[in-house]
């Protein structure tokens, strides 16, 4: 069971690398109408110069590196230590449809709200994860 959860591991994989592409897709031909210098360019708070597009693609991107990372350390623990079950496994697959959704959302309408429902649904799932795994292993 537990190489079962290399599947949605390589999904939110994806999600970031879909992420990746859709940074470079906005945030390359903004930058390039913008005609920024390269002393523009190393200054960060000129990023708020670009469109709403270009700058949701690279919040959306670096999101991947936020709490997908406990994502990652649950899933990969529970394979290390054979906690995983189908529960694990099903619970880790809803995270990733949850983010793959909260991408969708934030790189095409940008509702907040619906975004944020989103968040908070998949950091509840987090929560499941670890509690499922946590009671998996203190219990042993």
């Amino acid at each position: 069971m537990e190489n079962a959860l290399l599947g949605p591991v390589l999904g939110q994989v994806a999600v970031t690398i879909l992420a990746f592409i859709m940074l470079f897709v906005r945030r390359i031909p903004a930058l390039t109408s913008m005609k920024a210098t390269n002393a523009q360019l190393q200054d960060k708070a000129n990023l708020a110069l670009l469109p709403d597009k270009a700058k949701f693609a690279g919040e959306n991107y670096n999101h991947q590196f936020e709490m997908p990372v406990l994502f990652y350390v649950l899933c990969l623990g529970a394979m290390a230590t054979g906690l995983g079950d189908a529960l694990t496994v099903q619970l880790a697959w809803a995270y990733v449809g949850l983010r793959l959704v909260h991408h969708v959302i934030h790189v095409t309408y940008n509702k907040v709200m619906h975004r944020f429902a989103v968040f908070m649904l998949s950091g509840l799932v987090i929560v499941a994860m670890f509690g499922q795994i946590a009671f998996k292993y203190w219990s042993i």
